[in-house]
């Protein structure tokens, strides 16, 4: 890749790209943040079940609900004016959310966090993609920004357990305002102001059958993923929500002022790069959803060792993004994505070997999974965003995003289904004869169930009934893992074709 003519960035930029992580290091953490503190916050706040799942749900529900709105937004106002309001609704809800004397009143802290994630995450990128105009410095800056966004994901689950070792469950939402201080401050001296010359009227009507058709669809796959099973209201949920979506293109490929231009589809590799965003979200978080059960419910580590040793990939993951945008400056970034897939599949092969006592194994094979995903993320991103005009960066992030958001849902869903089928038919024959029925119907649901239902049994029953459902939990983390590796190699061969020379 050769310098194109277009402005070469300076130490203001990079040092303006270096606050602009601040935000995605927040919001990817902000997924994994609670895994350690939920039991703390639950007994303080006398939570119950149903409030324990919203506090999850509905930071990702206002999160990939309200991403289309506020990248058009941005690019209509101004994405450092919609950044610096995201910072401060996000630091102002995590000192609400810290100090929640209630469930009710934590649930609506997450909401307002979520709203303000909406805003940070297509404002940083857009502003990515503004102050490197340059091919090879923007692919450079993108492939360090995949590399954090990894890395925030695996450092959330370890900053919570250590904050919860020393502190009170509030500071797990603490430790976000001093970041959001520093971006108030800096962005404004640092980051010039970006937004659409001619942006048009903004159509208000757009922005709620945008959240109609994402939500359900995001809410019927998390609750195949919750559940591990395909039920009618799940269905429904997504029907109703592809229906909605289907007016909502409609209305945008019709109107002059539509949210998302129909500009953007117009060069093939930008809706190429949005389904290949997908399908890597999608293996990203299959594979999350066995590997992070599998440290803690098959090896038996707490909380806070598999969260320490999930560090351990992490490590090579984050290499991996500036790596691939180097090699992808000689060889046709088409073919680079493709063995991105490749190798990611390799890794769901490796993942396929591991035993019930393979700590280094799984631990090889996500790092060989998180590489590829990686690579794939980083450089379709920048190809995506290559091909958005400049003043419609932050609603092309949004879509991307939001693509991302759905991948990832899809495949904690795919993927637990497939897993708990398996779990489901091996668990049965293989349990001891002379359960008591309860105790066998508990086993015979989930893995962490069947942890529960051993340690009050005789220590030999247990023994036995432990090591029949991790097995079962691990053979079907193989099938799913064989499955994953086989979607790889065709979005490998699909990626060669689509993306080259474009």
């Amino acid at each position: 890749m050769t310098h194109t003519g277009a402005p070469l960035a300076g130490r203001r930029e990079w040092t303006a790209f270096v606050v602009l992580l601040l935000p995605l290091l927040l919001v990817s953490m902000d997924v994994s943040v609670l895994f350690f503190a939920i039991p703390a916050i639950s007994e303080s706040l006398r939570m119950t079940g149903t409030e324990q799942l919203w506090i999850f749900d509905i930071y990702a529900f206002a999160l990939s609900g309200l991403l289309i709105t506020m990248g058009s937004l941005g690019d209509r106002i101004g994405r450092r004016k919609l950044l610096l309001f995201g910072a401060a609704a996000f630091g102002a809800a995590s000192v609400a959310a810290a100090y929640a004397q209630n469930a009710p009143m934590l649930i609506a802290a997450r909401a307002v966090l979520g709203v303000g994630g909406a805003t940070l995450m297509p404002s940083t990128m857009a502003l990515v993609r503004n102050m490197f105009q340059d091919d090879k410095q923007r692919s450079k800056a993108i492939g360090i920004w995949s590399g954090a966004m990894a890395g925030g994901i695996a450092l959330g689950s370890v900053m919570g357990g250590l904050l919860l070792e020393r502190f009170w469950w509030g500071s797990v939402f603490l430790v976000n305002v001093p970041a959001m201080v520093l971006l108030l401050i800096l962005v404004p001296v640092l980051v010039p102001e970006f937004k659409d010359p001619a942006p048009g009227r903004f159509d208000l009507l757009s922005v709620p059958l945008s959240m109609a058709a994402v939500l359900p669809v995001t809410y019927g796959m998390k609750e195949i993923a919750a559940d591990s099973a395909v039920s009618a209201e799940s269905l429904l949920s997504i029907a109703a929500g592809v229906v909605v979506g289907w007016f909502f293109v409609r209305r945008q490929r019709t109107r002059g002022d539509a949210m998302i231009s129909p500009e953007l589809f117009r060069h093939r590799v930008f809706g190429a790069g949005i389904s290949v965003n997908t399908v890597a979200a999608f293996g990203m978080m299959g594979s999350t959803y066995f590997t992070t059960q599998y440290l803690q419910g098959v090896l038996g580590k707490s909380p806070l060792e598999a969260a320490l040793w999930s560090i351990a990939p992490s490590l090579v993951i984050g290499a991996a993004g500036p790596l691939a945008t180097a090699v992808a400056q000689k060889v046709d970034r088409a073919y680079v994505i493709a063995a991105g897939f490749v190798v990611a599949a390799l890794g769901f092969g490796v993942l396929a070997l591991a035993d019930t006592h393979a700590l280094w194994t799984t631990l090889v094979g996500c790092a060989v999974i998180g590489c590829g995903i990686i690579t794939v993320m980083a450089l379709v991103s920048d190809m995506a965003l290559s091909a958005t005009p400049i003043e419609k960066a932050g609603t092309a992030s949004s879509l991307m995003e939001t693509g991302q958001e759905f991948g990832g849902a899809l495949g904690m869903a795919v993927f637990g289904s497939v897993g708990t089928a398996v779990y489901r038919d091996e668990v049965p024959g293989a349990l001891p004869a002379a359960l008591p029925r309860g105790v066998a119907d508990a086993v015979r649901e989930t893995l962490g169930a069947a942890a529960g239902a051993a340690h009050q049994l005789p220590a030999a029953t247990g023994e036995a009934v432990l090591t029949a459902a991790r097995e079962a939990f691990t053979h079907g983390m193989h099938i799913a893992a064989l499955g994953g590796a086989g979607l790889f190699v065709l979005a490998a061969a699909f990626t060669a074709r689509a993306l080259r020379a474009r």
